[in-house]
């Protein structure tokens, strides 16, 4: 599999440079791509990359549909989940510090929802700005963040972010075990 993806990465690399892409097989049947020419090589042609540009929002600057700011106070800008980061892995951890971070900053009123895997925490009471989460789990998480007003209306929301807690093994409590 990773065999597979590195040459997709050195196929798509070799497309954004737009050089020659030749596509051969081996004796034992594995097909391989480079932009060096081989014996019994077929060039192939490859069609132009495909762009886009994104889109504003409907709603005024929350990046929450539906979202409408206070009376008298600027819409969010945007909020986001800061701490723990996407994509990283905690070993042996008892505790979690989330902190979440709002532009501007949090208007007077304003409370923040966090979810652990799609279940509010702190017994579905605002969690703030900062909030530790404790025992952590082992596993994998999503963690998400809502920004509401005091009447209920969601102003913001975050984009899920993914974390991974890997706790000792009990045959082997000096090593953690990666879950899958």
């Amino acid at each position: 599999m990773r065999k597979l993806v590195f040459t997709l990465m050195c196929l798509a690399c070799s497309l954004a440079v737009a050089q020659a892409v030749y596509k051969w097989v081996d004796e034992n049947g594995v097909v391989h791509y480079s932009d060096q020419p081989h014996p019994n090589a077929e060039k192939i042609h490859v069609k132009a990359i495909q762009t886009y540009k994104s889109t504003a929002l409907d709603t005024p600057g929350s990046g929450a549909p539906g979202a409408t700011p206070a009376a008298g106070a600027a819409a969010y800008r945007g909020c986001a989940v800061v701490q723990p980061q996407d994509g990283q892995d905690f070993a042996n951890v008892p505790s979690l510090s989330i902190v979440v971070q709002t532009d501007p900053a949090l208007h007077s009123g304003d409370q923040i929802f966090v979810t652990l895997d799609v279940q509010g925490l702190n017994d579905g009471k605002p969690t703030g700005p900062q909030f530790n989460l404790s025992p952590v789990d082992r596993g994998t998480h999503t963690l998400q963040a809502q920004v509401r007003s005091s009447d209920g209306t969601m102003l913001c929301q975050t984009p899920g972010i993914t974390f991974s807690v890997h706790q000792a093994s009990i045959a082997n409590p000096a090593n953690p075990v990666r879950p899958h």
